[in-house]
């Protein structure tokens, strides 16, 4: 009988032990490379799509010529005749805006519904189905028509909006905290608030001047058309800084994920995350409601979507569904452009017809280990 020698056997171990190594850090890889890939694949399609919706209108402008412009306009470089300047307002002052504004909105939506429904352990949370958007809503619609504001300036209209939108927020927060209160009970709250600050919306409307009646239904539809270059800064700053913040905290929000008794165990205060990161939201989603209107469906959606390809983990999801919250708001629009032309159906309406049946579906599909 053969006997190893006990360094023989350690050189074996050893070298098993490499190859599983190897092998953990392969499947690593490939796990994180799935992640970018969906991550980048979006970002292209945003691309397309955003210079694909500037060529149309009724001036014909092609799709290389528009990014070519968009880079003389940042370097500087004047305009050589009156076509070219013409061409440079149409993208620049027009198409450009409406763009971004879907980009910025995109972004916002999508990360607020993913924190929402991470914080809150609930699939069907977002700004929508819980009232936050409709709050604002209403705020905002109180500095446009009636022209009351709790502060002078150019964030007067963001300030009113996020006020009101922490109203239902605290319902969320409050109802949240009973015993019994099932996800669904929550959403159907939510739904409650969102009913009554839309009754209220419409009041202020009816109390509107008829000229501007017309602006001011866009805005409740939701559009990217009515947000302007002199929006995009403020909406941009407020919007991204509140979702980076989001995002920094996304390995706590992991652990509130897990449970709250998990969260305390591991030193998280889970009441006060929870009840932050909803404040945070709310702030977002008032942002964004201010000067594109209630735009329904993206927050719910993309964090769906992006949860089969991605994962739970939010240090990637919330990247993977801004990412994708971007692409989907941009088709919506473009669809709005195109489907009824030389009409333009809202983007708010276009999502909602996109997001309904997509929603239903990924219930049914969801699978039970993502949550």
């Amino acid at each position: 009988m053969k006997f190893r020698s006990p360094r023989s056997t350690a050189d074996s171990s050893s070298g098993y032990g490499e190859i599983l190594e190897e092998e953990l850090v392969d499947t690593y890889h490939s796990y994180i490379f799935r992640k970018l890939l969906f991550i980048i694949i979006c970002i292209i399609v945003s691309v397309i799509v955003a210079g694909y919706a500037m060529t149309i209108g009724s001036y014909d402008i092609g799709f290389f010529e528009c990014y070519r412009i968009i880079w003389d306009h940042i370097v500087g470089i004047v305009p050589v005749d009156k076509i070219a300047e013409t061409k440079d307002y149409i993208i620049w002052d027009v198409r450009m805006p409406r763009v971004l504004a879907g980009i910025v909105a995109g972004v916002g939506l999508a990360i607020a519904g993913a924190v929402m429904q991470s914080c809150m352990k609930n699939p069907l949370a977002d700004p929508y189905t819980t009232g936050i958007s409709s709050g604002a809503s209403f705020g905002a619609t109180i500095a446009m028509v009636s022209g009351i504001t709790l502060m002078s300036g150019q964030f007067s209209i963001v300030l009113n909006a996020f006020v009101f939108s922490l109203i239902p927020t605290a319902a969320i927060v409050i109802i949240s905290t009973m015993k019994r209160a099932s996800p669904t009970t929550i959403i159907l709250a939510g739904i409650a608030v969102m009913y009554v600050f839309n009754a209220m919306t419409t009041v202020l409307m009816l109390m509107a001047d008829p000229d501007d009646l017309a602006d001011v239904y866009s805005w409740q539809v939701g559009s990217l058309a009515i947000t302007t270059w002199s929006d995009i800064p403020i909406m941009t700053a407020v919007t991204l800084a509140g979702s980076f913040v989001l995002w920094l905290l996304s390995g706590k929000i992991n652990v509130l994920a897990s449970g709250d008794e998990n969260a305390k165990s591991l030193g998280v205060d889970a009441d006060k995350l929870r009840i932050f990161c909803l404040v945070i939201v709310s702030l977002v989603s008032a942002s964004v409601v201010s000067f594109t209107g209630i735009i329904g469906f993206i927050g719910l959606v993309c964090p769906h979507v992006a949860r089969m390809f991605i994962g739970s983990d939010n240090r990637y999801l919330l990247p993977a569904s801004a990412a994708f919250g971007i692409a989907l708001l941009l088709i919506a629009d473009l669809i709005g452009r195109v489907i009824i032309a030389p009409a333009v159906l809202q983007v708010g309406v276009v999502t909602t017809f996109i997001g309904a049946p997509m929603l239903i579906y990924l219930l049914l599909k969801q699978k039970k280990e993502a949550w």
